[in-house]
């Protein structure tokens, strides 16, 4: 499990939540029962951007092809706090400043959660640019096909496959069914490391210009038979980015149609997922991506819907199927008087050496003193008085030279307490960095993700506390 810690880690101990806001916020989306606040569209001056660019240096690019690219994409912060993505287009790109201006302000209209959202342009002289929600966690190309540490885990390839299914509908309920170049290059990581599709593939790379940038095998028939991008091209370029999610791999569609044919399932199928996923699963994401690159864009499917891949719209990771122990129920209805029961019951005995560890280191004033801090801080936490018990847990971690999980379980309970979801998240994932394998810490970290509304997290962190909590009671 200390791969799911690493994860988990990077993907929610950031503070940025739900977008960029500022004094000028007054653009709202409601959406999936959440509000999403953006400011409002901008019209920023090439010098600001010149400026938050650091005069557009090399070190800022972000772009696929780095400097190569015919429209460069760099990474800068505005007034030195807010972080924006910003596409500069080659000059020769949109000719026509009040068409530029015209396509960038309809797709400044288009806000959702799902997507790396427009949020201002420049258009003076012959330069124009486009800025952006800049996303941290790289791209969905870095993470599938050029990792370092750890291949992507199967439920959150799941979890893009469904975002962007979600991202694409939503462009299509507000009349931008066309998208262009869809690859795994256009899905970026959030601070949450939450996946969302890139705004700018919403715009042309220029008045006139090719739809399509990538290599002419992942291209879409028609489009090599007429030059023309349609909605059902979209759908064809979705299902090269299913094989993409599956696999692993860049596997061109006519290669991957074969392999299907032949029900050659394991050649598709990335070795780095093996036991992660059913057979039902594998089987359900096969057949979605055959009808996507469907020769024929009249047998392709409409959209890519929940409905159409048959998995409930509640979620990625349900846990309905899973028996809940009472403290994972409890972190699940983040019922804290049931979890403060559970913790004061179970005391120290997931801890292990830690008891004879202390016994042994008594005999100093030092360690002594700590022990203090421990005794006055269980017996604040036995009282409920929470806030005491922070500050005498805070003393006994601060010393360092015992490490109890347990600990920074009760003070993550503590921090709740106060409203302190932030810092509880913390204390959570130091227990699992501690106790990897310890389902409570799992449970404790749900507990504070749903404090902070980030449910699909905290549904995965469940999940793996479940999984855990059955493979120690079988024996495995």
């Amino acid at each position: 499990m200390g791969a799911c810690v690493s994860r988990v880690t990077v993907c929610c101990c950031r503070t940025p939540r739900n977008g960029v806001t500022n004094d000028n916020t007054d653009a709202v989306t409601e959406e999936q029962g959440e509000a999403y606040e953006l400011p409002v569209f901008q019209e920023f001056t090439f010098e600001q951007l010149r400026l938050a660019t650091s005069g557009f240096a090399v070190e800022n690019i972000v772009s696929e092809h780095g400097e190569k690219a015919p429209n460069v994409v760099y990474k800068g912060k505005l007034d030195a706090q807010r972080r924006i993505a910003v596409k500069r287009f080659n000059r020769s790109a949109w000719p026509d400043p009040r068409q530029f201006l015209e396509e960038a302000r309809s797709v400044g209209q288009i806000q959702s959660k799902r997507l790396a959202n427009l949020l201002g342009c420049c258009c003076e002289g012959d330069e124009r640019l486009l800025v952006a929600e800049y996303m941290p966690n790289d791209t969905l190309a870095k993470h599938l096909f050029h990792w370092e540490s750890q291949a992507m885990k199967w439920p959150m390839r799941l979890r893009v496959v469904l975002y962007l299914a979600e991202a694409l509908e939503y462009c299509t309920s507000r009349g931008r069914a066309l998208y262009h170049d869809l690859n795994a290059y256009r899905v970026l990581f959030d601070d949450d490391c939450n996946p969302r599709l890139s705004c700018f593939g919403l715009m042309k790379n220029s008045r006139d210009g090719k739809s399509y940038s990538t290599n002419l095998a992942f291209t879409p028939p028609e489009y090599m038979r007429t030059g023309r991008i349609t909605p059902e091209s979209v759908i064809y370029s979705f299902g090269t980015m299913l094989l993409d999610v599956l696999s692993g791999k860049h596997i061109p569609p006519s290669h991957a149609l074969d392999l299907i044919r032949d029900r050659n399932f394991n050649m598709l199928t990335d070795s780095c997922l093996e036991g992660q996923f059913s057979n039902e699963e594998g089987t359900e994401l096969v057949r979605l991506a055959s009808r996507c690159l469907h020769y024929e864009p009249r047998e392709r499917p409409n959209t890519p819907s929940y409905e159409l891949m048959d998995i409930p719209r509640g979620g990625v990771s349900s846990i309905q199927s899973l028996p809940l122990s009472p403290l994972a129920e409890a972190c699940s209805r983040k019922d804290l008087t049931a979890i403060h029961e559970i913790l004061e019951k179970t005391g120290y005995k997931d801890d292990e050496g830690t008891a004879n560890e202390l016994s042994f280191q008594m005999w100093t004033n030092q360690m002594q003193d700590t022990l203090n801090s421990k005794k006055k801080g269980d017996n604040a936490f036995r009282q409920k008085d929470f806030t005491t018990a922070i500050d005498c847990y805070s003393q006994f971690i601060e010393v360092g030279t015992m490490v109890s999980p347990t600990i920074y379980a009760r003070r993550c309970l503590s921090y709740l307490m106060n409203d302190m979801p932030q810092e509880a998240l913390s204390d959570a994932m130091q227990a699992l960095v501690i106790s990897p394998t310890w389902p409570t810490a799992f449970y404790l970290q749900a507990a504070a993700l749903l404090a902070q509304g980030i449910e699909n997290e905290a549904q995965e962190a469940l999940k793996d506390g479940c999984n855990l909590e059955q493979s120690s009671s079988s024996g495995h």
